[in-house]
């Protein structure tokens, strides 16, 4: 008689098993710290969903009334985006030329570089907007500015790995030959990089849009001057109308943006 032996498949060793349960016990033990270290007041979080539908409610139906205004702003928002993206990609191009290992021309170059680009990237749009409002002053310059700054980390930092992922073959081909350094930029690196060039501009155009709507929460300019001025005047149906418009905008965006790749990529 022969005996049958058995044995229960596991995903996990019992080690494993143990090392999965302290991981999770420690995880907890850090949310919980951090839950407690925040000083969260829960009598209005578990007041919130009657705020909410409180809120809600004053918000129906939306005013028209200030429409005009309104879609002034919208405008103005949509050519802080433009215009902030325009000008960060002329300043980008550099950037990301001397950011690029396989382009720059020396390792100080490399490092200013790359200096510009965390900078860029390490500060919030809306701080960038509350330092040039406190330049120039409210209005759209400060919100262009503050765009443009953010923008340059963004395009140089994803120009920059597009530059470092061609083929070297062309640009060898053309060394060999004797050709100077900007007919090997031009005829070299630019066609191999186009493609990215005109999908990294068009989505940093597609996010700027969306970041120019809060800028007037700061005085920067755009629609967001107006949206602040309602939420402190309490006019609640006057907000949904430019949450709405808003919300079109963004789409509308976003459309744009995607009509635009399928046409140029």
């Amino acid at each position: 008689m022969t005996q049958t032996l058995t044995h229960e498949w596991a995903r996990f060793t019992p080690a494993q098993r143990m090392k999965r349960y302290v991981a999770l016990l420690a995880v907890t033990l850090v949310v919980v710290w951090a839950l407690g270290s925040i000083d969260v007041i829960w009598e209005w979080v578990w007041d919130a969903p009657i705020q909410l539908v409180d809120l809600f409610a004053r918000m129906v139906p939306p005013d028209p009334t200030n429409l005009p205004s309104i879609l002034e702003a919208t405008w103005q928002t949509i050519n802080i985006a433009t215009i902030a993206t325009m000008i960060a990609v002329v300043l980008s191009l550099p950037v990301a030329y001397i950011s690029a290992q396989n382009t720059t021309p020396n390792v100080v170059c490399l490092w200013i570089g790359r200096f510009i680009l965390v900078s860029s990237r390490s500060v919030n749009t809306i701080i960038w907007a509350l330092l040039f409002v406190a330049i120039f002053g409210p209005g759209i310059i400060a919100g262009i500015i503050a765009i443009m700054f953010r923008s340059i980390g963004f395009l140089g930092k994803l120009l920059g790995e597009a530059i470092e992922e061609i083929d070297p073959a062309p640009v060898e081909a053309l060394e060999a030959c004797g050709a100077s350094r900007f007919k090997v930029v031009l005829y070299g690196i630019v066609p191999q990089v186009m493609p990215a060039f005109f999908a990294i501009s068009i989505l940093r155009w597609d996010i700027n849009l969306r970041e120019s709507t809060v800028l007037g929460l700061v005085g920067a300019g755009g629609i967001g001057i107006i949206l602040q001025g309602a939420i402190d005047t309490f006019q609640w149906q006057e907000v949904s109308m430019v949450l709405l418009t808003i919300l079109a905008l963004v789409i509308a965006g976003e459309v744009i943006s995607s009509a635009l790749r399928k046409k140029l990529l």
